[in-house]
């Protein structure tokens, strides 16, 4: 009753709503439409996500030739690269702040802020979310909190040098080291601001999908897209408070002479005033945010993939059910499995034996994922199009970087590769590279409803193929580097002898990152051109089933010129036969949302 309640109250709503006359300030900068904010969400993101390639780019340079001039140093880092030769403490602060950026403002922002704002009304029939005005507030909180981070880069004594998990007592002590001062400030202001914008984005999101769903779309019609972005929602509303406390705690430890996370500390012989804090317990607050985390970026990528798997396939998704149940299994362990990221810290080992546990656990609902992507594929009618090779690459990724993940949620296996590269080609592949390839798959996909054009299918061929090779190709070498013991976070190994016969496999990773950089440049030019000169996009381009193909062509804010659309069926009805053996609508692989069911025809829900 509620939700009919809510439904009907959405209708008369729109009436005449969308029909005001629109300035370019509030049609473009300060728009409460919801297909708008997903646009600068994208846009953001993709800018953001070009500033991080860059920054890893730097990185590996570094790497591969450690202590040799390098006019580019010198060109793009100033003061922070003499005579071209790279300052260590700047190495460090472009860890930092690569990581940063792209865990938290291309990965985050970038998959949630974008497709769930832009699908969530759209696929289950609501004319925009819950509240339009917190919706623009949640993107220019984001937008605030990107562009402090960015500032941060310019302040006199550097940017944030603490790695991006930011441990104390590096990032409590101002005095500690440059990268320790004013821009570890502005990075927890950035944090706290973007943090605010999550939260409100999330909130958002949670009430729409429940109380926002048009006729007859019940929990078990939703496509697998909604239930990954309404579960990431619920996670982030669970873990994120946890890193605002931490960074507000931490703010006060550095301003105002708590011991939060300080004990007993001496700089150059003299003992500070701190004692009784515990640089252990920031780890847990951070992780406690960071491994959900790790989810909150991976399931709005799952839940594209099983969209575009399931349409491109032209079969039903399998086991829709078991698929819904693995992201409910997931969001709830991953909330209990943080300490596999201390398993070095000290920790009691019963305490490591029982996040073995629960860590091992969550390789069951993972599995189920990829083994429904894997026989969805199986046997169908397969479009390879750029977005379907995109999800196929990320089951690819997500199995390869999953199959890592045992090995580091094993505490006595984990300890003897714990901060070395194994864990940067681990995390790379399975957060990373899986999420950005849901990105890039959902980006395809979705282009045609966002912009009303077509992106350039060969473009998008070469950019899969250049970005899919190089990126196991910077990322599987690093696998074999961090088992013979290679450290990550130094600047330069030439001190030690031992990695000598390293420096070449170094130098090859650099090569396949700096072609994986460029390739990026394919899918800018055909993002960017399309926008204006692509081929004009039919209604349903990849013939879909959910709802956001029967809204029109013109782009208003309310979605639907006349009513909304009534649900009669689960997303996935593909190729569905009558008992006769044909099409249960005739001439066509697929039934979509809105088509009443035909007379004897059964409905399916698995």
């Amino acid at each position: 009753m509620g939700q009919a309640i809510a439904v009907t109250a959405d209708h008369g709503h729109d009436d005449g709503h969308h029909h005001h006359k629109e300035t370019f300030v509030t049609k473009y900068i300060f728009s409460q439409d919801h297909k708008m904010i997903a646009k600068q969400y994208l846009i953001t993101g993709l800018i953001m996500g070009a500033i991080g390639i860059a920054m890893s780019v730097l990185m590996r340079m570094q790497l591969a030739n450690p202590g040799e001039p390098n006019m580019v140093f010198e060109a793009l880092l100033g003061k922070w690269a003499p005579d071209g030769i790279m300052d260590p403490n700047m190495y460090l602060a472009l860890v930092t702040i690569h990581g940063t950026i792209m865990v938290f403002f291309v990965l985050t922002a970038g998959l949630s802020g974008t497709f769930s704002n832009f699908l969530i009304p759209l696929q289950i029939g609501a004319r925009d979310m819950a509240s339009g005005f917190l919706n623009m507030v949640s993107y220019w909180l984001f937008a605030v909190s990107a562009a402090i981070m960015i500032g941060s880069l310019f302040v006199e004594l550097g940017p944030a040098a603490a790695g991006w998990t930011i441990y104390p007592p590096l990032s409590a002590l101002p005095e500690a080291m440059g990268g320790s001062g004013l821009g570890m400030t502005l990075w927890l202001v950035s944090m706290a601001i973007f943090i605010a914008s999550s939260l409100l984005g999330s909130l958002n999101y949670i009430v729409t999908v429940i109380n926002l769903r048009t006729k007859g779309m019940s929990m078990t019609r939703l496509p697998l897209t909604i239930w990954a972005f309404f579960v990431t929602a619920i996670i982030g509303v669970v873990s994120f408070p946890v890193l605002l406390s931490a960074a507000l705690l931490l703010i006060m430890d550095r301003s105002f002479g708590t011991s939060f996370f300080l004990s007993d500390i001496y700089i150059k012989g003299e003992v500070l005033a701190h004692q009784g804090g515990s640089p252990v317990l920031f780890e847990h607050l951070f992780w406690f945010l960071g491994h959900p985390e790790v989810y909150i970026v991976l399931l709005p990528a799952l839940g594209i993939t099983s969209e575009v798997i399931a349409t491109n396939s032209r079969k039903p998704i399998f086991g829709y059910r078991a698929m819904i149940a693995s992201i409910l299994a997931i969001a709830f362990l991953s909330t209990i499995v943080w300490g596999h990221h201390m398993f070095v810290s000290g920790m009691n080992p019963f305490l490591g034996s029982v996040f073995t546990f629960t860590t091992l656990l969550i390789a069951i609902p993972s599995a189920v994922k990829a083994f429904n992507y894997i026989t969805t594929l199986w046997k169908g009618n397969l479009q390879m199009n750029p977005g379907m090779l995109f999800s196929i690459g990320l089951v690819s990724t997500f199995i390869t970087g999953g199959l890592t993940g045992i090995i580091l949620g094993d505490s006595t296996l984990d300890i003897n590769v714990h901060d070395t590269y194994f864990v940067v080609a681990h995390f790379h592949l399975v957060m990373g590279i899986s999420a950005l390839y849901g990105l890039f798959a959902g980006v395809y996909h979705w282009f045609p409803k966002m912009f009303n054009r077509m992106m350039n299918k060969n473009l998008g061929y070469v950019h899969f193929w250049l970005t899919a090779i190089g990126a196991y190709g910077v990322f599987f070498p690093m696998h074999f580097v961090g088992m013979a013991g290679l450290p990550r976070r130094y600047y330069t190994n030439t001190n030690f002898p031992y990695f000598d016969d390293l420096a070449d496999t170094n130098k090859l990773i650099t090569y396949f990152a700096i072609a994986t950089a460029f390739a990026q440049l394919f899918f800018v030019y055909n993002f960017v051109k399309s926008i204006f000169y692509g081929k004009k996009a039919p209604a349903n381009p990849w013939k879909s089933n959910t709802l956001e193909w029967t809204t029109g062509d013109k782009h208003i804010h309310g979605n639907w010129e006349g009513p909304i659309p009534t649900v009669y069926r689960w997303p996935y009805d593909y190729s569905k036969l009558n008992e006769e053996g044909e099409y249960v609508i005739s001439g066509q692989d697929y039934a979509p949302q809105h088509i009443p069911m035909q007379e004897g025809e059964e409905e399916m829900n698995h």
